[in-house]
């Protein structure tokens, strides 16, 4: 299994809530660079019982060493809670993981966007009154909206965390991308796209977690003399 050694994380995330300039950091004050208790062993066991799947071993770890969520990119990691005996992630976008099918595999190895195959919106201009023009384009959004939200396109994924505006960032689960960070730009047109690090390889949990973490000491006062993990 893939691990990480995560014991550095929170002495780092001390040093941004320390450092003047990491108070003002766009997205922060959403998590105030905090993150909430490691998970316990026996739960994490229950939780991946009731979910019917092991997670990726680098956010496994993370979940026993570092945190169950909190300080993490955008706008922080949805923290993994249990609610009426039930473990599930909280968060803005959160509600997209569908726990019943995480054990099914997302089919997609590159880039892909529901949206490709449907046509172009109405123009009014081929329209003789506005009334028949809304109309067409009511049921154009409808046909749209029916396509490109449908729930089969996230079966795998779990959605960790979102960047404002619908955008959000998950976590392949099962499949052939398994362990990847993937996009989901579907509210802006964009569709699902594996994130990628500067070399084009697609970025595990650890890479994109330990990305966010250098660029965040890098955009402040907060790295201390300190060099990045990679």
């Amino acid at each position: 299994m893939t691990r990480s050694d995560w014991s550095d994380v929170r002495e780092r995330l001390a040093r941004l809530a320390a450092a003047p300039s990491a108070v003002d950091a766009f997205e922060s004050s959403g998590h105030g660079w905090q993150l909430e208790p490691p998970m316990r062993a026996e739960e994490l066991a229950e939780a991946e019982a009731q979910l019917q799947v092991e997670l990726p071993g680098e956010y496994r770890s993370f979940l026993l060493e570092a945190g169950r969520g909190g300080a993490g990119p955008t706008y922080g990691l949805f923290p993994m809670r249990r609610t009426n005996g039930r473990w599930q992630w909280e968060g803005d976008g959160a509600n997209l993981t569908d726990l019943d099918t995480l054990g099914q595999p997302f089919p997609h190895v590159v880039a892909f966007n529901p949206a490709d195959d449907l046509p172009e919106p109405p123009d009014e201009a081929n329209y003789p009154s506005v009334d028949e023009f809304n109309a067409a384009e009511d049921e154009y959004w409808e046909q749209h909206d029916a396509i490109v939200f449908k729930p089969e396109h996230s079966i795998g994924l779990l959605y960790l965390c979102h960047l404002g505006c619908a955008l959000r960032e998950a976590l392949v689960i099962s499949g052939p991308a398994r362990g990847q960070m993937w996009a989901d730009d579907t509210a802006d047109g964009g569709g699902f796209r594996p994130l990628l690090d500067d070399d084009g390889t697609p970025l595990d949990f650890a890479r994109w977690y330990r990305r966010w973490l250098n660029e965040a000491e890098t955009s402040t006062d907060a790295r201390s003399g300190v060099a990045p993990s990679q």
